[in-house]
């Protein structure tokens, strides 16, 4: 059970950066349905004119979801390891 959990934190960030990734490109989610890669992608043209903040932020969400998923499935991983 505790690859399973290692695993399945790994596919679940894995799966919201390759789904960001192709809204960013514009393959994935249409607009008008929000998508942290959309909202990255149409933040990205201000980044040169100093408005970095409407790419920054949703950039900042999707890092901390991703890590979140990566801590929650290391520690299930030590509390099932700890009672084996």
């Amino acid at each position: 059970m505790t690859p399973g959990f290692a695993q399945a934190s790994i596919t679940f960030g894995y799966s919201i950066i390759i789904t960001a990734g192709l809204s960013f490109i514009g393959a994935g989610v249409q607009p008008p349905t929000p998508e942290w890669g959309s909202m990255i992608a149409a933040g990205k043209d201000g980044i040169i004119i100093g408005q970095w903040w409407p790419s920054v932020f949703p950039g900042i969400a999707m890092s901390a979801c991703v890590f979140g998923f990566a801590v929650v499935g290391e520690a299930l991983q030590d509390i099932f390891l700890r009672r084996t």
